[in-house]
């Protein structure tokens, strides 16, 4: 006499499916919060590349200005304007 085949799922089999869908699910869940957790950083990344060239121009035409105001011909017109003689000793730039 033939056994007859038992078409039900063990409780075992039932367990490893159900542990294999919660990994593959998982696995979609953890890699989709990555991919949104990229992308808020770099965009995090670009507005602060944004200020930082902002501030470098702002910061080079600051330079430009104190040199403007450092030239000679600058410091001799003030000196003329408040009766003051030009003495070349006492001109100093601050320089980093």
């Amino acid at each position: 006499m033939a056994r007859k085949k038992n078409d039900k799922m063990l409780r075992g089999e039932k367990l490893l499916y159900l542990l294999i869908g919660i990994l593959v699910f998982g696995n979609i869940f953890g890699t989709s919060f990555s991919s949104a957790l990229l992308s808020k950083t770099n965009i995090e990344v670009e507005s602060i590349k944004k200020k930082i060239d902002k501030q470098e121009n702002l910061n080079q035409s600051l330079e430009m200005k104190i040199s403007e105001l450092a030239s000679f011909d600058n410091v001799e017109a003030v000196a003329t304007t408040y009766g003051l003689e030009y003495n070349n000793s006492n001109v100093r730039t601050i320089n980093e």
